[in-house]
């Protein structure tokens, strides 16, 4: 019992290093900056003004 809860706690741990890793290389890439520009366009269109 405490064997599955313990490799479940670290299967839960490699999976937030890795997504950390990848958030941080996307703000290493300027992922963020794009994202945010295709928002504000989105936004944009549905009222018509883009």
């Amino acid at each position: 019992m405490q064997r599955n809860e313990t490799k479940r706690r670290g299967i839960s741990f490699v999976i937030l290093v890795i997504s950390i890793l990848f958030i941080g290389i996307g703000f290493m890439r300027k992922e963020h900056l794009e994202v945010l520009q295709k928002a504000v366009r989105i936004c944009l269109e549905c009222i018509g003004i883009g």
